[in-house]
């Protein structure tokens, strides 16, 4: 057992049921969930001051690509006092929802949402630094260090992991990294040092990449710069957002794939690209409108769109940088200078150092990614008694819906009733019309 010469946490010698690291939508879901559970203590800990979810892409107009019901708990349990709808009664806003008839609200509203629950949830504790995590006798002891460098520890009889995901640069840019080459997590506070470069180039094209080259086109700021899109994928193409084709982000589908071979499941991921990285129609239309405008009466647009260009090389050109792309289908290289980038570049899992006391008891697959059951348990060796859990970081063992907030609810609630042993949130039995895989027995 990982040895605790910190002081106690301030709940004594309490032994939780759950403990939760970090606080996104995920585990936040979880905490509003298990909230006045009969009997269940839970604590989950974050080590940011306060709420956030994706500070840097919170801009104007920008809307979540899910319905207002994919909040933390309203499609497992609509009559929390922690939906979005209870939300906006406390805001006095229920009206103005009404009638403004959009499905999909702000991403703005949503964060603040998502702060209104977080800090009000006496479950939650901010501040709070996960720096080691120790098991002993079914029990597990988390170490963790506050603002003030004052350290503490929280145990539970589980554990469950919600550290999110990290910003990843491609590999050529790694070395470049700084105020004008930066991750579009990063958009809102350095788009400032972007005003009055002559141009500006946008890596990728899922929904950030779109949302930022849309921002730079209407920017009065950036009404100056050319604007250049260049993306690896096929195309600039949109989300699958067919009501059959939704029903990959359903329970249903998730227990299906869970099902399927490793070696099938890594390959059926990249070719679902547009069912978790596409853009969505809306936004598509949005960018074709201003590009259509500015080119009234033959006016130059002043931006340019490329898709099948990967990323090859890049260094620093004077006051610019060199970019060295090749176009994949015509296996041609080009080079184009450019005085910024903004790479929406995606996400990666984290490998926290915390868990590094524990790690080896951990199962991992042949490319060392945890092994996660259909309850987001991870595997492990007998000696680890009592259950460590995960979210969104179970793409390649449950499919496209891990990252996806409308499985949010259905998640946390599957680790409550796995934590609990009973059924505390009922699910449902079929959650769509399609029915995923071959029928049993030869039948339809």
């Amino acid at each position: 057992m990982t040895s605790a010469t910190a002081p106690p946490d301030p709940d004594g010698d309490r032994v939780h049921d759950l403990v939760g690291v970090g606080l996104g939508p995920f585990n936040l879901a979880l905490a509003a969930l298990a909230d006045g559970v009969p009997g269940f203590s839970a604590r989950f800990l974050e080590s940011r001051p306060s709420f956030s979810w994706h500070p840097g892409l919170l801009l104007e107009g920008a809307r979540l690509q899910v319905p207002f019901l994919a909040d933390l708990v309203s499609l497992v349990d609509p009559t929390s006092r922690w939906s979005f709808l209870s939300y906006l009664r406390e805001h006095d806003r229920l009206f103005p929802f009404y009638f403004s008839e959009h499905f999909h609200v702000p991403r703005r509203e949503y964060d603040h949402y998502c702060r209104w629950v977080a800090h009000r949830l006496d479950s939650c504790r901010f501040d709070a630094r996960a720096t080691a995590v120790g098991h002993d006798c079914g029990v597990f002891t988390v170490e963790h260090t506050g603002a003030d460098g004052t350290r503490s520890t929280t145990r539970g009889r589980a554990l469950v992991l919600g550290i999110g995901t990290e910003p990843v640069l491609p590999a050529p840019l790694e070395g470049l990294a700084g105020d004008r080459v930066f991750h579009a997590a990063d958009y809102l506070d350095r788009a400032p040092g972007l005003s009055g470069l002559g141009d500006v180039t946008v890596l990728g094209s899922g929904q950030s990449g779109a949302e930022v080259f849309l921002d730079l086109l209407r920017s009065p700021e950036h009404g100056d710069t050319a604007v250049h899109w260049l993306t690896r994928s096929p195309a600039f193409a949109p989300m699958e957002y067919s009501k059959l084709g939704l029903e990959h982000f359903t329970p249903d589908y998730t227990s299906y794939f869970h099902g399927l071979p490793q070696h099938v499941k890594d390959r059926v991921v990249p070719e679902q690209w547009q069912l978790y990285k596409g853009i969505s129609a809306d936004t598509i239309a949005e960018i074709h409108d201003v590009l259509y405008e500015r080119g009234v009466a033959g006016a130059p647009v002043g931006a340019s769109l490329r898709a099948q260009c990967e990323l090859l090389d890049a260094r620093a050109d004077g006051d610019g940088f060199e970019l060295v792309f090749r176009h994949r289908e015509q296996d041609r290289e080009f080079t184009t200078r450019t005085d910024a980038v903004v790479a929406a570049s995606g996400y990666a899992q984290r490998s926290p150092d915390f868990l590094a006391p524990i790690a080896k008891l951990l199962e991992t697959d042949a490319r060392g990614r945890p092994v996660i059951g259909e309850d987001m348990r991870l595997a492990a060796d007998p000696e680890l008694t009592a259950p460590i859990h995960v979210q969104n970081a179970e793409l390649h063992t449950h499919g496209v819906g891990a990252p996806d907030l409308g499985l949010g609810a259905w998640r946390a609630a599957t680790i409550l009733n796995s934590v609990t042993g009973r059924t505390v949130h009922r699910l449902p039995a079929r959650t769509a019309f399609t029915s995923f895989g071959a029928p049993a027995g030869g039948g339809r």
